[in-house]
């Protein structure tokens, strides 16, 4: 009887089964809360299957042939189409002739070149890099300054390979009322994630056209009507005493490298900006906000006199 009364006792004494949860880490570093086990894997370096093959593609990449097609269809801008080389059947077919349509810029790379690019995803052989926004047309630019009955302000970038020199590009050319951004196809940055964060919104507001050559867009603007000033350390005058009114092309030559000798000859009138201090050049988006600013201010007094 008393052997009973104690077993009946060590049973009462015992706590509700669901109350005995196991500690943390137990069965093999499985906990029975969720997060600890996120954390766990975290820090063993056990990562599910997905999370090992695959990663994060940045906003402006695009792989696999629907998704790159689809954009094509729709005339999203698209910087450039990266295609493996020997990929031509099926759908690739029908890529290529609308890239090429579109006048796109098309690259045959080897194929571990996009694997490297496309993070683990599936891409099929072909990834494009897209803009943030659609590019615009020249004449849509040179079209939207006459309804506002304006002299048309255009800005032509050439071969600036910065992304963040664009941005803030485009920053300024919003504040000082530019109609539009020209940059070339090839041998230049491209709108971008980069470009739109740096231009603070900005991107949204000026429209960036691509060109091809740079030399024949100038001399079709020059018919037009348009003056052409190149920013230059060897110009010929100072840039507070060019007249940089009335429909005018500003053109910015590239980091380190300036302007290219094609374009340099392709301008109207070379300016400086003088200095004083111990370097001998500017940032190319410092140059072309100086320039930006003069420009404005003198279309502003010759609109107020």
């Amino acid at each position: 009887m008393k052997k009973r009364m104690a077993r009946d006792k060590q049973v009462t004494d015992r706590k509700p089964r669901e109350c005995q949860l196991p500690a943390k880490g137990y069965r093999k570093g499985r906990s029975v809360y969720p997060e600890d086990t996120a954390r766990f894997a975290a820090r063993s370096g056990r990562q599910g299957r997905h999370d090992e093959n695959e990663r994060e593609l940045p906003a402006d990449v695009l792989v696999g042939r629907n998704a790159v097609l689809e954009a094509l269809r729709a005339g999203r801008g698209i910087n450039r189409i990266l295609v493996a080389n020997g990929d031509r059947e099926g759908s690739i077919a029908e890529i290529l002739s609308l890239a090429k349509e579109r006048g796109l810029v098309i690259q045959n790379v080897e194929r571990a070149k996009i694997e490297a690019l496309s993070g683990g995803q599936r891409h099929q052989g072909v990834l494009a890099y897209v803009a943030p926004v659609p590019y615009a047309e020249l004449e849509d630019i040179l079209k939207a300054a006459a309804e506002k009955d304006e002299a048309p302000f255009l800005v032509l970038l050439d071969e600036l390979e910065d992304p963040h020199n664009l941005g803030a590009l485009l920053r300024t050319a919003d504040a000082t009322g530019v109609h539009g951004i020209l940059i070339p196809k090839r041998r230049s940055v491209s709108l971008n994630a980069t470009v739109a964060k740096t231009s603070a919104g900005a991107v949204e507001y000026v429209p960036v056209a691509r060109i091809g050559n740079i030399a024949q867009t100038l001399k079709a603007l020059k018919e037009k009507g348009f003056w052409v000033a190149g920013a230059d350390m060897d110009g010929e005058k100072a840039y507070y005493e060019a007249d940089l009114t009335g429909p005018l092309v500003l053109v910015v030559g590239s980091e380190g490298r300036g302007m290219s000798r094609l374009t340099k000859e392709a301008c109207d009138f070379i300016v400086s900006m003088p200095m004083v201090g111990h370097i001998n050049s500017l940032n190319a988006s410092v140059a072309g906000s100086i320039l930006m600013y003069e420009s404005m201010r003198q279309r502003l007094a010759k609109r107020n006199c």
